[in-house]
């Protein structure tokens, strides 16, 4: 996993819960890079897992909602970062619909190494948009935040629901309906 997520969580874990909470989920973790982490550096997922998991037990938050949060929070990260990808599209549903041929190429250029999600366009209208999410590491949840914080960007909002088609959340059709 690209280290620039690392960075991301850890950034937002010190805003909402404190530097002594980051400080006490690396200490409780066996991390093999020892919680030192680069935005370019390539560090093993399972470190992930094992800090969202300590911030849980932490913080009495249950991990589904703190990786939901996490998804909003990285898109404004990301987003100040490369706003010219953002500013590309005039709507929360252009950017959605051109995640695979425009985001995630983007993405590959920065970050050649990556291992993205894959998202699946299976019907889109000028107000929704229904897609399959897939991803070995079963995330959905972070995508879940980032599309909602995709809408609020563009100063909207959507309904959007979710199925998972694999019980693991490795594969998960998400439906968008936009309001207003």
């Amino acid at each position: 996993m690209k280290g620039i997520v690392f960075t991301e969580f850890l950034e937002m874990v010190e805003s909402e819960f404190g530097l002594a909470v980051v400080d006490a989920i690396i200490d409780e973790c066996d991390l093999p890079s020892e919680g030192i982490y680069t935005s370019v550096g390539t560090y093993d997922f399972n470190e992930m897992v094992a800090l969202i998991k300590s911030l849980s037990n932490n913080v009495g938050v249950d991990s589904n909602t703190l990786i939901f949060s996490f998804g909003r929070y990285l898109f404004t990260s990301l987003g100040k970062a490369h706003p010219e990808v953002i500013q590309s599209y005039n709507n929360p549903l252009g950017l959605l619909y051109s995640i695979e041929d425009h985001i995630h190429v983007h993405v590959q250029k920065l970050y050649p190494e990556a291992e993205l999600p894959t998202f699946k366009i299976l019907e889109k209208t000028d107000t929704s948009i229904s897609m399959i999410y897939s991803s070995s590491r079963g995330l959905y949840r972070l995508a879940h935040g980032l599309i909602e914080k995709c809408f609020e960007h563009y100063n909207g909002s959507a309904q959007v629901s979710y199925e998972l088609l694999k019980a693991d959340g490795t594969e998960v059709k998400f439906d968008i309906i936009q309001n207003g």
